[in-house]
C-alpha cells in the first residue's frame, strides 16, 4: 500500500506530505491545488514506471513546474517522493545543465531506503548526479558500474531484478497503478464502439475495451455489485452484453422501451456511470487507482450510487479520488479519510496539517 507521497518546490506544492489510507478522498475549492496534486503523482509514477522524464516536458519543462514562489537562495530543484510498504523513494531534479534539450530537468539525487529514515544503513540505492551505489550480499552500499544518463532516473537503466531487486519490485509495483482522468464519454469516444469480446480485468485509459471490460464483470467478477448500483441508480434499467458472429461485444441498456439501447444511444452521464462501474467492480483490481473528478457529466442525484461503487472497490484496491463535488464527499462519509486543500495565494496547504502534525516523512540530505 501507499503509505505516503511528498513533494518539495512542485508548483504550488511548496512543502506538501500526504498521508493514504485504503480510502482517500481529497477535496478542496478551486485553484487549491488538486489538479496540482493529480498531477504530481502522475509524474511519479511516470518517473517510477518508465525512468524517463519525458512527461514533464509536457507541462513545459522543469522551468514551469517549479515552485513559482521559491527563494531566490539555495538549491533551484523540486524533489518528489513516496512510501510503498517499507520501502521510500525521494528523486531531486534540477534545471537543465548538460543536457541538449532545454525542457528535460536533470536528475541530481535519487534514494531508495528501508524504513522512515533514510539513514547510511537503511539505503538500499543512491544515485548522485550520475553515480550509481547500491547495497551489495554483504551489506556495505557500493558504487556501481551502471551510470543512467543526466535526464534519466535510475530506475531506467537498473532493470536487473538481481542487480538491484528493491528497485525492481517498486517498480513493477507501479506498473500496477491506475489513473482515470476525463473519461471520454462524447459521441466519438472510443467507449462507444464495440470491441473484441476477451477477458478484460482493467478498462483502458481512453476505454476502449469498454464492452469487454463489462462483460468481463457481468462474467467473472461482482455481477451481482453491479446490478445493484444499476438498479440504485437508475430503477428501471438492465445491462447485458452481446456478442456478434465475429466476436465482438456490444452493450444492451434496457429501460422498458421496445428496443434496447447500445452504447452510441446512452446518455453521456449513463456512460460515465457505467465506466466507473467497470473500474471499480474489476475481478483483477490494481493495487492503487486513482479517480480524478469522477463526478464529470453525473447527475449529482447519482452521485450517492457512485460513492457506493467506490466503498465497494475499496475493500480490494487502495484507492484515492480528487474531487469537489460536495455530495460524493459526504456520502463517502467517515468510510474515506479525507483531505481537503487551500490556498493561501502562495503555496498550497493541508487543512488542518503543519510541520509538527503531519507525515513521518524524511527528506534524504543533499550532501
Amino acid at each position: 500500500m501507499i503509505r505516503t507521497l511528498a513533494f518539495e518546490k512542485y508548483r504550488s506544492l511548496a512543502d506538501v506530505t500526504v498521508d493514504l489510507h485504503p480510502l482517500t478522498v481529497v477535496t478542496g475549492a478551486n485553484g487549491s491545488g488538486k489538479s496540482t496534486l493529480y498531477r504530481g503523482m502522475r509524474l511519479m509514477t511516470d518517473i517510477i514506471r518508465d525512468g524517463a522524464l519525458t512527461s514533464l516536458a509536457w507541462e513545459g519543462g522543469m522551468r514551469n513546474a517549479l515552485h513559482a514562489g521559491r527563494r531566490r537562495t539555495g538549491p533551484v530543484a523540486l524533489r518528489l517522493g513516496v512510501a510503498v510498504d517499507e520501502l521510500n523513494y525521494a528523486i531531486e531534479l534540477g534545471l537543465p545543465q548538460l543536457s541538449p534539450f532545454p525542457l528535460d530537468p536533470e536528475v541530481k539525487v535519487e534514494t531508495l531506503w528501508h524504513g522512515t529514515h533514510p539513514r547510511p544503513s537503511t539505503i538500499l540505492a543512491q544515485r548522485r548526479n550520475q553515480a550509481v551505489s547500491l547495497r551489495s550480499d554483504t551489506g556495505s552500499l557500493d558504487v556501481s558500474g551502471w551510470r543512467p544518463r543526466i535526464e534519466e532516473s535510475m530506475i531506467a537503466t537498473l532493470t536487473d531484478p538481481t542487480v538491484s531487486p528493491e528497485l525492481y519490485a517498486l517498480r513493477e509495483q507501479a506498473r500496477s497503478w491506475q489513473f482515470y482522468d476525463a473519461l471520454r464519454v462524447d459521441l466519438h469516444a472510443p467507449a462507444r464502439q464495440p470491441s473484441p469480446a476477451t477477458f478484460s480485468p482493467c478498462l483502458t485509459p481512453d476505454g476502449g475495451n469498454f464492452a469487454a471490460a463489462l462483460a468481463t464483470v457481468l462474467r467473472v467478477g461482482d455481477t451481482e455489485a453491479l446490478h445493484t448500483a444499476v438498479s440504485r441508480a437508475f430503477p428501471q434499467a438492465t445491462v447485458t452484453v452481446e456478442e456478434d458472429d465475429r466476436g465482438y461485444a456490444y452493450l444492451r441498456w434496457s429501460t422498458g422501451l421496445t428496443r434496447a439501447l447500445d452504447a452510441s444511444e446512452i446518455s453521456d452521464g449513463t456512460l460515465r456511470f457505467l465506466m466507473l462501474a467497470v473500474i471499480l467492480l474489476s475481478p483483477r483490481p490494481p493495487k492503487f487507482l486513482v479517480l480524478n473528478e469522477p463526478e464529470g457529466s453525473i447527475h449529482p442525484s447519482l452521485l450517492p450510487a457512485i460513492a457506493d461503487l467506490i466503498l465497494v472497490g475499496s475493500r480490494s484496491t487502495q484507492i484515492l479520488v480528487v474531487s469537489h463535488a460536495t455530495a460524493l464527499v459526504d456520502a463517502l462519509g467517515d468510510d474515506a479519510h479525507h483531505i481537503h486543500l487551500s490556498h493561501n495565494g502562495h503555496d498550497t496547504h493541508i487543512e488542518g496539517q503543519d510541520r509538527f502534525s503531519g507525515t513521518s516523512w524524511v527528506w534524504p540530505t543533499r550532501a
